[in-house]
């Protein structure tokens, strides 16, 4: 079993940042940001490996860096210019269930979440 916790959420004003961690208990090759607001489905938001291969949905690009620290059980993620419609329980997720280290599909163990909240 894989613990993970997430901290770094909080409320700031559009255009600001946040960074987000997520420490794990054991290290996992592949690790990722989901997304959900309110009344809407999960979105992937960022996932990073082992070789230092990162990927990213197309709303955060340029905006979000995804990292992990060098023993690769803390995940990062810094957001700047943040917007309204980043708003959301961020949660940290370890080990594609389907094996592409993508933020995408099912992911075997989850976090609690950590709220963002972005006003405008």
């Amino acid at each position: 079993q894989v613990r993970l916790v997430e901290s770094g959420g909080g409320s700031v004003q559009a255009g600001g940042s946040l960074r987000l961690s997520c420490v794990a208990s054991r290290y996992r090759s592949c690790m990722a940001w989901f997304r959900q607001a309110p009344g809407q489905e999960r979105e992937g938001v960022a996932a990073a490996d082992m070789v230092g291969s990162v990927s990213y949905t197309d709303s955060v690009k340029g905006r979000f860096t995804v990292s992990r620290d060098t023993a690769q059980r803390i995940l990062y993620l810094q957001m700047n210019s943040l917007k309204p419609e980043d708003s959301g329980m961020y949660y940290c997720a370890a080990t594609p269930v389907g094996g592409t280290c993508r933020p995408q599909g099912d992911y075997a163990y989850w976090g609690q979440g950590t709220q963002v909240t972005v006003s405008s």
